[in-house]
C-alpha cells in the first residue's frame, strides 16, 4: 500500500482521540467492548511511559491475533486455584492487554487485606510493557514487581552459548513516591527484541553489542538476530552475563514454573504468556510516613550523587517515562514515523476513522 507523505511521518494525537480509535479498531476487529477498552489503554499506556516499542505499534498484530482466532475476543479467565494471598488464572487465550491490568487489581485488593499477594497468570497473549500496568498498583499506595516470560519463544542464550533459550523477560518494578513512582521496567537480556526489531527498520546498528551471532561472534549488528538466527545475550552481555543468565532462569521458573506453563506445555502457543505479579501492602510492616521517609531519603541520596557528567545527573527510574506521560498528556501522544503508517493501515484495512492529528 503507498502512503502519501502525512501518512509516513510522525505524529502527535491526543490521548482521548486515541484511546477511542484503538478501541473502535479492536471492536470492529471482534473483540467485546470491555475487552477492546481495556486492550486499546495498556497500549496507550505503553505510548504514554515512552516504551514506543511495545504500545500502539503493535496495535495491527493484537488485530490480525483476535481476527485469525488466535487471541480470544470474548469469554471470562478461569480461576485455577485461589487464597487469601494468592491465585492461579489461566487465561485462555485473553489478551494479557485485557486480563493483566485485572490481575494487578485482584492482587492489589488481596494486599490490602493480607498484607502481601501473589497471583500468576498462565495463557495470556501479548502482554506489551509491563511499565504500562505499574501505575495501577502504585495509585494505591502498593509497591509491585512484575515478571513475564514466553514458552514458545526463544531469543536470548545462557551465558556461555550461542543459542536461543529463554524469552528475552522483562521485569517491572515500581513503588509509589510523590504522587508518582519510582518505576522500572526493563529486560533480563541486554535489549528487548523489540528494540533489535526497530534498529532492523530503521537500518541502524544498535548502540552496544547486545547479539552473539550463529558462529559465536559478539555483533551490534540486528541483522544477525533477524536474519541469521544469532541469540540476544543476557543481561550483563558477553562479559557479565552470568548475572543476567541467572535472572532469565529466576523468571522463567516464576513465572513458569508456578503456573505449570512451561516450554513442554506452552512450546506451540505463539505469543501466549506466564506472569507474575507481587503486590505488597507497605503498611503491613510500618507505618505510611515512615516508607515515604526512606523512600524520599534515598531517593535524593541517588540525585545528589556527584556526576560523571554535570550535564547528566543522575535520574531516579521512572522520571524520564513520567516527563513522558505529563507532556503527552497535555500536547498528544507522539506516534514516530514507525507507528504512525501502522496505524494509517489499520484504518483503513478496518474502514475507521483515523483520529485528528498533528504532524511533527
Amino acid at each position: 500500500m503507498q502512503l502519501n507523505q502525512n501518512e509516513t511521518q510522525a505524529v502527535r494525537v491526543r490521548h482521548a482521540d486515541l484511546l477511542n480509535f484503538a478501541s473502535t479498531s479492536l471492536r470492529q476487529a471482534g473483540a467485546a467492548d470491555d475487552i477492546a477498552d481495556g486492550m486499546a489503554k495498556s497500549l496507550v499506556y505503553g505510548d504514554l511511559f515512552g516504551f514506543r516499542t511495545h504500545g500502539l505499534r503493535r496495535l495491527p498484530y493484537n488485530i490480525k491475533q483476535i481476527q485469525q482466532g488466535k487471541a480470544r475476543g470474548d469469554g471470562a479467565v478461569n480461576i485455577v486455584q485461589d487464597r487469601l494471598a494468592t491465585a492461579h488464572w489461566d487465561a485462555n487465550g485473553l489478551s494479557g492487554l485485557y486480563v493483566v491490568p485485572l490481575a494487578v487489581e485482584q492482587a492489589v485488593q488481596k494486599a490490602k487485606q493480607c498484607g502481601t499477594a501473589t497471583l500468576v497468570v498462565k495463557r495470556c497473549d501479548h502482554v506489551a510493557s509491563l511499565a504500562a500496568y505499574l501505575h495501577l498498583a502504585t495509585s494505591q499506595g502498593m509497591v509491585i514487581s512484575m515478571m513475564a516470560s514466553t514458552p514458545a519463544q526463544a531469543s536470548v542464550a545462557p551465558f556461555g552459548a550461542k543459542s536461543r533459550v529463554f524469552s528475552p523477560n522483562p521485569f517491572g518494578f515500581a513503588v509509589p513516591y510523590r504522587q508518582q513512582s519510582i518505576m522500572f521496567d526493563l529486560s533480563f537480556s541486554v535489549t528487548a527484541a523489540g528494540k533489535v526489531r526497530q534498529a532492523y527498520d530503521r537500518h541502524e546498528k544498535l548502540p552496544w553489542p547486545a547479539i552473539v551471532s550463529h558462529s559465536g561472534e559478539v555483533t551490534n549488528d540486528p541483522r544477525e538476530y533477524i536474519d541469521h538466527g544469532g541469540a540476544l545475550l543476557p543481561l550483563g552481555g558477553a562479559d557479565l552475563g552470568f548475572k543476567g543468565y541467572g535472572l532469565c532462569l529466576m523468571s522463567e521458573l516464576l513465572t513458569m514454573g508456578l503456573s505449570g506453563y512451561g516450554r513442554e506445555q506452552g512450546g506451540a502457543d505463539g505469543e501466549f504468556n506466564s506472569v507474575y505479579i507481587q503486590v505488597t501492602d507497605p503498611l503491613a510492616f510500618t507505618s505510611e510516613q515512615t516508607f515515604q521517609n526512606v523512600v524520599a531519603d534515598l531517593a535524593r541520596r541517588c540525585q545528589d550523587a556527584t556526576p560523571v557528567d554535570s550535564k547528566q545527573p543522575p535520574r531516579l527510574p521512572g522520571d524520564r517515562a513520567w516527563h513522558d506521560y505529563h507532556e503527552q498528556m497535555q500536547h498528544g501522544v507522539l506516534l514516530d514515523e514507525l507507528t504512525w503508517p501502522r496505524l494509517v493501515h489499520v484504518a483503513k484495512k478496518l474502514g475507521v476513522e483515523l483520529p485528528l492529528f498533528a504532524a511533527v
